[in-house]
């Protein structure tokens, strides 16, 4: 079996062939990213996919919603100290005491902090006075929670009025900010790249927000100020992956539309090749504090805050690298292709190598393409050392100096 590479049908597309020799392995191809993987000739197949995968998700929105946390719904909160006069008082048994005492069962019950510090705090929907005072008594004649002066008391027990309409302004301001951040995205990607690359970008950050929600409504997860704020931190790390391999696609295809080497959409490609073992590196380092802030927030600590900001951080750097690796660069091919001077240059890519081909089957081909070939694979050369090689400027010489 030989190693693949990648050549064009009529449309522009990436075409896998195969050249005899030793098959390398996969990670391999993915350190060298000689284009091996031909994400962007599969595109269609991509497609969809994210397609299936954003309709199940809007579906589940839809049809199930999301399951709000108290912030948004309003409710009564409830805590006490996680040391009882019968030992460490643990969730189920805060959960048994309530609904002993009210008849059904709390909304949430867990506990934050760890040691002598540690409470356990269980949220329900609105109460009046007389259901608090129930509550209370319940929990402190089975549990007898022990105070900060050491003695078990009613007075241990606080409780908390929650407001539906803070959980509503944090998702105002969110959406705001939202807003602002991609109509900035869109200005500099235009200004940086061009329209067409900002447009796939923007594509692609709309898919990681709409999947990223649709995976807390599908598994349930609580929706919390914590997870809106915490959406609104992974729209970077997504942007940052897509940039960098638009950046090595504006790279590989400086100069191309003089060229008959390689289409647009095989450029784009190699340079999504080319950064592929970054973009995985970048979203493993990425992960790492993001599960530590999983594992010892939550676990150790017991910080249900942590718990919301870590899951929808996990959440949306999977989904994101995903997207930036197989949806920004592909959509940006199909954008370019639109362009008749692309769509022109790809015509020219193929009648090189259909005569190509003609000279590799003994046919009668001119003798220029030869030449024409290895011109343009100087010139494709020279582009690349320009973009790579940062340019020189000559040292002034200090005033009062003449060169002899």
């Amino acid at each position: 079996m030989g190693v693949e590479e990648l050549g064009t049908d009529a449309e522009g597309n990436a075409k896998a062939t195969v050249k005899p020799g030793k098959k390398e392995s996969v990670f391999h191809r993915l350190y060298v990213g000689t284009g091996a993987f031909d994400v962007v000739g599969k595109r269609k197949r991509w497609y969809v996919f994210f397609g299936a995968l954003v309709l199940v998700c809007f579906l589940s929105m839809i049809l199930r919603g999301f399951n709000l946390g108290i912030e948004f719904e309003g409710g009564t909160q409830i805590q006490m100290p996680a040391n009882g006069t019968h030992g460490v008082i643990t969730e189920e048994q805060a959960k048994e005491s309530f609904q002993k005492a009210l008849g059904h069962p709390a909304t949430e019950a867990q506990k934050v902090g760890s040691g002598n510090a540690a409470t356990i705090q269980i949220r329900t929907g609105t109460l009046n006075a007389a259901e608090v005072a129930k509550v209370k008594e319940t929990l402190f004649q089975d549990l007898g929670p022990i105070g900060s002066n050491g003695q078990s008391s009613v007075q241990a027990i606080s409780d908390s009025a929650v407001s539906a309409s803070w959980g509503g302004e944090i998702s105002q301001k969110a959406l705001i900010a939202l807003a602002v951040f991609l109509v900035a995205v869109v200005i500099f990607l235009a200004v940086y790249f061009d329209l067409r690359m900002a447009a796939a970008a923007l594509v692609s950050l709309l898919h990681d927000i709409l999947v990223t929600a649709g995976v807390y409504s599908l598994i349930g997860f609580e929706v919390t100020p914590a997870t809106v704020i915490g959406l609104l931190t992974i729209l970077g790390f997504s942007l940052y992956d897509t940039v960098v391999v638009f950046d090595k696609v504006r790279e590989n295809t400086r100069g191309l539309l003089g060229l008959t080497r390689r289409t647009y959409g095989e450029a784009a490609n190699l340079a999504l090749n080319q950064t592929l073992m970054r973009s995985f590196n970048t979203a493993f380092i990425a992960l790492l504090p993001i599960l530590g802030l999983l594992i010892v927030g939550y676990v150790l600590l017991g910080s249900g805050t942590l718990q919301d900001l870590a899951l929808v951080q996990l959440t949306g750097t999977l989904v994101g690298v995903l997207s930036s690796v197989a949806l920004a660069t592909p959509l940006l091919v199909d954008f370019k292709m639109r362009d008749p001077k692309y769509a022109q240059q790809a015509e020219r890519v193929r009648q090189r190598r259909v005569s190509q081909e003609r000279k590799a089957a003994g046919e009668d081909f001119d003798a220029s393409d030869d030449d024409a070939l290895a011109k343009e694979l100087r010139k494709e050369k020279a582009y690349a050392a320009a973009a790579s090689v940062p340019a020189r400027i000559q040292k002034q010489r200090p005033a009062g100096k003449r060169k002899r």
